[in-house]
Parts: structure tokens; sequence; C-alpha cells
């Protein structure tokens, strides 16, 4: 347990962060969702659209380190190439 003052306003700043991170990496896994589905779908259109509008949101996470770099790229990655496949 924090014994002195600062540990002690460390461990309520960690819990609102950590709070903040987890709503964000939650957004991220929404946006993501949304493609997932257009493309179950076989909607093309819709897919290309949802794909363009969560691909800010995840390069961004990535910026501020919710998601690792790595994994915007992956994910990015495959969700394109998942899009990519509908057209043909």
């Amino acid at each position: 347990m924090a014994n002195s003052a600062g540990s002690k306003k460390r461990a309520r700043q960690a819990v609102k962060r950590r709070a903040h991170n987890a709503s964000l990496r939650s957004m991220v896994r929404t946006y993501v969702k949304k493609v997932v589905k257009q493309i179950e779908a076989k909607n093309y259109d819709e897919a290309t659209k949802a794909l363009s509008s969560a691909q800010p949101v995840v390069d961004s996470m990535a910026r501020k380190g919710i998601i690792s770099k790595n994994k915007a790229a992956r994910t990015m990655s495959r969700l394109s190439a998942r899009v990519k496949a509908l057209k043909a």
C-alpha cells in the first residue's frame, strides 16, 4: 500500500489513467468490429467506409501508446486485405 503522499497520488492517477486507456482500447475494438461486420455481410462499399473511418482511430491509438505500432499495422493490413478480397 502507498505510504507517502506522492505515492498515494500516483496510485490515484494510475487508476484514472487505466480507466481512460481502457475506454480508448475499447473504442479501437469497436471500430474494428464495425469493419468486420461489413466484411461478413459482404458489403464492399460500407466496409470501405468503415475501414477509412477506423484507420485514423487505430493510428492515433498507436501514437498514444494505447496499442503497439505493430499491432496497429497488423490490424489495418489484415482488414484492408479482407476488404480488398470482397471486391474481387
